[in-house]
Protein backbone atom coordinates (compact mmCIF):
# COMPACT_ATOMS: atom_id res chain seq x y z
CA UNK A 1 0.00 0.00 0.00
CA UNK A 2 1.32 3.44 -0.91
CA UNK A 3 2.33 5.65 2.01
CA UNK A 4 1.31 9.29 1.74
CA UNK A 5 3.55 12.04 3.10
CA UNK A 6 2.38 14.67 5.60
CA UNK A 7 2.16 17.21 2.75
CA UNK A 8 -0.06 14.94 0.65
CA UNK A 9 -2.25 14.19 3.67
CA UNK A 10 -2.81 17.93 4.23
CA UNK A 11 -3.90 18.30 0.59
CA UNK A 12 -6.14 15.23 0.69
CA UNK A 13 -7.92 16.35 3.86
CA UNK A 14 -8.61 19.78 2.37
CA UNK A 15 -9.90 18.27 -0.88
CA UNK A 16 -12.16 15.80 0.92
CA UNK A 17 -13.66 18.52 3.11
CA UNK A 18 -14.36 20.80 0.14
CA UNK A 19 -15.76 17.84 -1.80
CA UNK A 20 -18.49 17.21 0.77
CA UNK A 21 -20.04 20.61 0.05
CA UNK A 22 -19.64 20.23 -3.70
CA UNK A 23 -21.33 16.82 -3.68
CA UNK A 24 -24.27 18.27 -1.75
CA UNK A 25 -24.55 21.16 -4.20
CA UNK A 26 -24.22 18.83 -7.18
CA UNK A 27 -27.36 17.09 -5.97
CA UNK A 28 -29.15 20.44 -6.01
CA UNK A 29 -27.57 21.76 -9.17
CA UNK A 30 -30.78 23.21 -10.60
CA UNK A 31 -31.10 25.49 -7.53
CA UNK A 32 -27.56 26.89 -7.57
CA UNK A 33 -27.08 30.63 -7.78
CA UNK A 34 -25.08 31.12 -10.95
CA UNK A 35 -23.47 34.27 -12.24
CA UNK A 36 -21.48 34.82 -15.44
CA UNK A 37 -17.92 36.02 -15.12
CA UNK A 38 -17.38 36.02 -18.90
CA UNK A 39 -18.79 34.54 -22.10
CA UNK A 40 -19.66 30.88 -21.48
CA UNK A 41 -17.50 30.92 -18.33
CA UNK A 42 -19.65 30.28 -15.28
CA UNK A 43 -18.88 30.63 -11.63
CA UNK A 44 -21.25 29.31 -9.02
CA UNK A 45 -21.88 29.66 -5.34
CA UNK A 46 -20.51 26.12 -5.03
CA UNK A 47 -17.18 27.15 -6.61
CA UNK A 48 -16.69 30.03 -4.19
CA UNK A 49 -17.70 28.01 -1.14
CA UNK A 50 -15.25 25.21 -2.08
CA UNK A 51 -12.44 27.73 -2.55
CA UNK A 52 -13.06 29.22 0.91
CA UNK A 53 -12.98 25.75 2.47
CA UNK A 54 -9.74 24.84 0.69
CA UNK A 55 -8.07 28.10 1.66
CA UNK A 56 -9.06 27.69 5.32
CA UNK A 57 -7.88 24.08 5.54
CA UNK A 58 -4.60 24.58 3.69
CA UNK A 59 -3.80 27.78 5.56
CA UNK A 60 -4.45 26.12 8.90
CA UNK A 61 -2.03 23.29 8.08
CA UNK A 62 0.68 25.37 6.32
CA UNK A 63 0.20 29.03 7.36
CA UNK A 64 3.45 30.08 5.69
CA UNK A 65 2.34 29.08 2.16
CA UNK A 66 0.97 31.58 -0.35
CA UNK A 67 -1.89 30.89 -2.76
CA UNK A 68 -2.70 31.05 -6.46
CA UNK A 69 -6.44 30.32 -6.72
CA UNK A 70 -8.83 30.44 -9.64
CA UNK A 71 -11.41 32.72 -8.08
CA UNK A 72 -9.42 34.88 -5.64
CA UNK A 73 -6.08 35.13 -7.46
CA UNK A 74 -2.58 35.29 -5.95
CA UNK A 75 -1.55 36.05 -2.38
CA UNK A 76 1.88 35.73 -0.77
CA UNK A 77 2.71 33.82 2.39
CA UNK A 78 5.59 34.36 4.81
CA UNK A 79 7.55 31.71 2.86
CA UNK A 80 8.04 33.41 -0.50
CA UNK A 81 9.15 30.15 -2.11
CA UNK A 82 6.07 28.05 -1.29
CA UNK A 83 2.47 28.30 -2.44
CA UNK A 84 -0.65 26.30 -3.20
CA UNK A 85 -2.07 26.39 -6.76
CA UNK A 86 -5.77 25.54 -6.47
CA UNK A 87 -8.76 24.95 -8.71
CA UNK A 88 -11.72 24.39 -6.36
CA UNK A 89 -13.92 23.05 -9.15
CA UNK A 90 -12.38 22.03 -12.45
CA UNK A 91 -15.18 21.22 -14.85
CA UNK A 92 -17.61 23.91 -13.64
CA UNK A 93 -19.68 23.75 -16.82
CA UNK A 94 -20.02 19.96 -16.44
CA UNK A 95 -21.03 20.49 -12.80
CA UNK A 96 -23.68 23.06 -13.68
CA UNK A 97 -25.16 20.77 -16.33
CA UNK A 98 -25.37 17.78 -14.01
CA UNK A 99 -22.50 15.94 -15.70
CA UNK A 100 -20.53 13.95 -13.11
CA UNK A 101 -17.06 14.70 -14.51
CA UNK A 102 -15.39 17.35 -12.36
CA UNK A 103 -12.64 17.53 -9.78
CA UNK A 104 -10.77 19.52 -7.16
CA UNK A 105 -7.14 20.16 -8.09
CA UNK A 106 -4.38 21.21 -5.67
CA UNK A 107 -0.72 21.65 -6.55
CA UNK A 108 2.07 22.47 -4.09
CA UNK A 109 4.79 24.66 -5.60
CA UNK A 110 8.21 25.28 -4.11
CA UNK A 111 10.91 27.42 -5.74
CA UNK A 112 8.89 27.55 -8.96
CA UNK A 113 8.55 23.75 -9.20
CA UNK A 114 5.45 21.63 -8.60
CA UNK A 115 6.43 19.16 -5.84
CA UNK A 116 3.07 17.56 -4.98
CA UNK A 117 -0.37 17.28 -6.52
CA UNK A 118 -3.83 16.02 -5.63
CA UNK A 119 -6.77 15.70 -8.04
CA UNK A 120 -9.95 14.43 -6.39
CA UNK A 121 -13.02 13.38 -8.37
CA UNK A 122 -15.67 12.91 -5.64
CA UNK A 123 -18.24 11.28 -7.93
CA UNK A 124 -16.70 7.83 -8.13
CA UNK A 125 -14.30 8.60 -5.23
CA UNK A 126 -11.14 8.66 -7.34
CA UNK A 127 -8.24 10.29 -5.53
CA UNK A 128 -5.24 10.89 -7.78
CA UNK A 129 -2.06 12.03 -6.02
CA UNK A 130 1.61 12.41 -6.77
CA UNK A 131 4.75 13.69 -5.11
CA UNK A 132 8.00 14.55 -6.83
CA UNK A 133 10.28 11.53 -6.81
CA UNK A 134 7.70 9.29 -5.11
CA UNK A 135 5.43 8.26 -7.98
CA UNK A 136 1.77 8.80 -8.85
CA UNK A 137 -1.24 6.91 -7.54
CA UNK A 138 -5.02 6.63 -7.76
CA UNK A 139 -6.29 5.79 -4.29
CA UNK A 140 -3.63 3.15 -3.38
CA UNK A 141 -2.80 1.89 -6.87
CA UNK A 142 0.40 2.98 -8.64
CA UNK A 143 -0.15 4.83 -11.92
CA UNK A 144 1.77 4.21 -15.13
CA UNK A 145 1.27 5.87 -18.49
CA UNK A 146 0.25 3.66 -21.38
CA UNK A 147 2.75 1.70 -23.48
CA UNK A 148 1.05 2.17 -26.84
CA UNK A 149 3.38 3.14 -29.66
CA UNK A 150 1.21 3.25 -32.78
CA UNK A 151 -0.95 6.32 -33.23
CA UNK A 152 -3.63 4.24 -34.93
CA UNK A 153 -4.15 2.38 -31.61
CA UNK A 154 -4.25 5.51 -29.46
CA UNK A 155 -6.98 7.61 -27.88
CA UNK A 156 -6.05 11.24 -27.29
CA UNK A 157 -7.77 13.83 -25.13
CA UNK A 158 -8.02 17.55 -25.75
CA UNK A 159 -9.96 20.66 -24.80
CA UNK A 160 -12.08 22.55 -27.33
CA UNK A 161 -12.04 26.36 -27.12
CA UNK A 162 -15.48 27.84 -26.60
CA UNK A 163 -17.23 31.18 -27.11
CA UNK A 164 -14.91 34.09 -26.44
CA UNK A 165 -11.93 31.91 -25.53
CA UNK A 166 -8.98 30.42 -27.36
CA UNK A 167 -7.78 30.17 -30.94
CA UNK A 168 -10.56 28.31 -32.74
CA UNK A 169 -8.80 28.20 -36.11
CA UNK A 170 -5.62 26.66 -34.69
CA UNK A 171 -7.62 24.07 -32.76
CA UNK A 172 -9.54 23.00 -35.86
CA UNK A 173 -6.30 22.54 -37.80
CA UNK A 174 -4.76 20.50 -34.97
CA UNK A 175 -7.87 18.37 -34.57
CA UNK A 176 -7.98 17.62 -38.29
CA UNK A 177 -4.29 16.65 -38.33
CA UNK A 178 -4.64 14.37 -35.29
CA UNK A 179 -7.99 12.71 -35.95
CA UNK A 180 -6.86 11.26 -39.27
CA UNK A 181 -4.08 9.34 -37.51
CA UNK A 182 -5.57 8.04 -34.24
CA UNK A 183 -8.23 5.67 -32.91
CA UNK A 184 -10.16 8.51 -31.32
CA UNK A 185 -10.20 11.94 -29.71
CA UNK A 186 -12.09 12.68 -26.48
CA UNK A 187 -13.17 16.00 -24.96
CA UNK A 188 -14.41 15.55 -21.37
CA UNK A 189 -14.21 19.14 -20.13
CA UNK A 190 -11.86 18.98 -17.11
CA UNK A 191 -8.15 19.43 -17.82
CA UNK A 192 -7.02 18.12 -14.43
CA UNK A 193 -8.79 14.81 -15.06
CA UNK A 194 -7.51 14.63 -18.64
CA UNK A 195 -3.99 14.75 -17.21
CA UNK A 196 -4.81 12.29 -14.41
CA UNK A 197 -6.30 9.88 -16.97
CA UNK A 198 -3.18 10.23 -19.12
CA UNK A 199 -1.08 9.37 -16.05
CA UNK A 200 -3.32 6.33 -15.53
CA UNK A 201 -2.90 5.14 -19.15
CA UNK A 202 -6.59 5.69 -19.93
CA UNK A 203 -5.61 8.30 -22.50
CA UNK A 204 -2.42 7.83 -24.47
CA UNK A 205 -1.81 11.55 -24.86
CA UNK A 206 -3.43 14.91 -24.20
CA UNK A 207 -2.98 18.38 -25.65
CA UNK A 208 -4.62 21.71 -24.93
CA UNK A 209 -3.81 25.39 -25.32
CA UNK A 210 -4.73 28.31 -23.10
CA UNK A 211 -4.85 26.59 -19.72
CA UNK A 212 -4.30 28.40 -16.42
CA UNK A 213 -1.77 27.13 -13.84
CA UNK A 214 -4.57 25.88 -11.55
CA UNK A 215 -5.95 23.75 -14.40
CA UNK A 216 -2.77 21.77 -14.87
CA UNK A 217 -0.27 22.16 -12.00
CA UNK A 218 -1.20 18.94 -10.19
CA UNK A 219 -1.84 17.00 -13.40
CA UNK A 220 1.51 17.82 -15.01
CA UNK A 221 3.32 16.34 -12.00
CA UNK A 222 0.96 13.34 -12.10
CA UNK A 223 1.97 12.46 -15.67
CA UNK A 224 5.72 12.86 -15.12
CA UNK A 225 5.61 10.78 -11.93
CA UNK A 226 3.71 8.08 -13.84
CA UNK A 227 6.58 7.85 -16.33
CA UNK A 228 5.23 10.15 -19.01
CA UNK A 229 6.44 13.25 -20.81
CA UNK A 230 4.97 16.72 -20.36
CA UNK A 231 6.07 19.80 -22.28
CA UNK A 232 4.69 22.72 -24.21
CA UNK A 233 2.93 22.02 -27.49
CA UNK A 234 5.38 24.21 -29.36
CA UNK A 235 8.47 22.77 -27.73
CA UNK A 236 9.15 24.57 -24.44
CA UNK A 237 9.36 22.86 -21.04
CA UNK A 238 7.25 25.11 -18.79
CA UNK A 239 3.65 24.16 -19.63
CA UNK A 240 2.15 25.00 -16.22
CA UNK A 241 2.83 28.69 -16.74
CA UNK A 242 2.45 29.01 -20.51
CA UNK A 243 -0.76 26.95 -20.50
CA UNK A 244 0.02 25.08 -23.72
CA UNK A 245 0.27 21.49 -22.57
CA UNK A 246 1.28 18.30 -24.35
CA UNK A 247 1.33 15.14 -22.22
CA UNK A 248 2.20 11.73 -23.68
CA UNK A 249 3.83 8.43 -22.90
CA UNK A 250 7.52 8.29 -23.83
CA UNK A 251 6.81 6.67 -27.23
CA UNK A 252 4.33 9.26 -28.49
CA UNK A 253 6.01 12.56 -27.71
CA UNK A 254 7.73 12.87 -31.09
CA UNK A 255 4.89 11.67 -33.37
CA UNK A 256 2.20 13.73 -31.61
CA UNK A 257 4.45 16.83 -31.53
CA UNK A 258 5.09 16.35 -35.23
CA UNK A 259 1.35 16.18 -35.99
CA UNK A 260 0.61 19.34 -34.01
CA UNK A 261 3.49 21.29 -35.49
CA UNK A 262 2.52 20.15 -38.98
CA UNK A 263 -1.00 21.45 -38.38
CA UNK A 264 0.34 24.99 -38.10
CA UNK A 265 1.58 24.78 -41.66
Amino acid sequence: MATRSALINVMVRAAEKAARGLVRDFGEVEHLQVSRKGPADFVSAADLKAERTLREELQKARPEFGFLMEESGASKGSDAEARWIVDPLDGTTNFLHGLPHWAISIGAERNGEIVAGVIYAPIGDQLFWAEKGAGAFVNHTRLRVSERRKLEDCVLATGIPFKGRGDHATFLKEQEAVMKEVAGIRRFGAASLDLAYTAAGRFDAYWERGLAPWDCAAGVLMVTEAGGFVGEIDGGRNPVFTGNVLATNSHLQVPVSRLLKGAKG
